[in-house]
C-alpha cells in the first residue's frame, strides 16, 4: 500500500457523515478553523496581558482579563467539535495556528494597561466581524446549528468589547 493510499484511508476514516454536502463541509470547516486559530491567538494574548498588567487598576484589569481569557478559551472546543460534526478536520498544532491566525501577536516587553485594553478591544471587534462573515457562510449552506452558536459567540465578543471600552474610559470623559 502506498503512502498516499494510507493517508487517504486515514482521512476517510475521519469523515463524519453529514447531509450538508462537500462544499458546506469545506467552506464552513475552513471558516471555523480560521476562527479557531484566532481564538487561540486571542486567548494567549489576553492571558499575556493578564499576566503582565500593572498599575493602579491592576486588580480590576487582572481579573477582567482572566475572565475574558476563560470565556475565549471556552469557545475553542465547541468550534473544533463543530468542525468535526460537519465532517471536517481541525487544527492540529501551534504551527498551524500561527500560519492561520489573523489576530496579531504582541511580544512587546511592556504595554501600558490602557494600550492592552485598547488592543484587546480592537481584536475582539475584529473577531466579532470574522464571526459574522462565518455566519454568512453558514447561511449560504443552510447550517443553522453553527449559525446559532456563532450568534451567541458574537454577543460574547461584543460584551468583551463593551467591558474593555468602559474599563479604559477616564471617569471625567463622558462618551469617549
Amino acid at each position: 500500500m502506498s503512502t498516499a493510499e494510507v493517508k487517504s484511508r486515514r482521512a476517510a476514516g475521519l469523515k463524519t457523515p453529514t447531509n450538508l454536502g462537500v462544499d458546506a463541509t469545506r467552506d464552513i470547516s475552513g471558516a471555523l478553523n480560521l476562527l479557531l486559530a484566532d481564538l487561540f491567538a486571542l486567548y494567549l494574548k489576553t492571558k499575556n496581558f493578564h499576566w503582565h498588567v500593572s498599575g493602579p487598576h491592576f486588580r480590576d484589569y487582572h481579573l477582567l482579563l482572566d475572565e475574558q481569557a476563560d470565556q475565549i478559551y471556552a469557545i475553542t472546543d465547541p468550534v473544533a467539535e463543530r468542525v468535526r460534526k460537519l465532517g471536517g478536520t481541525t487544527l492540529r498544532s501551534i504551527g498551524q495556528i500561527g500560519r492561520s491566525q489573523r489576530v496579531l501577536d504582541n511580544d512587546a516587553d511592556y504595554v501600558s494597561p490602557l494600550d492592552m485594553l485598547a488592543e484587546l478591544r480592537e481584536d475582539n471587534m475584529r473577531l466579532a466581524a470574522h464571526m459574522r462573515e462565518t455566519h454568512v457562510v453558514c447561511d449560504e449552506h443552510g447550517d443553522v446549528a453553527t449559525a446559532s452558536l456563532l450568534e451567541v459567540w458574537i454577543d460574547e465578543a461584543e460584551r468583551r468589547v463593551w467591558f474593555l471600552f468602559e474599563a479604559s474610559r477616564r471617569a471625567d470623559t463622558p462618551g469617549r
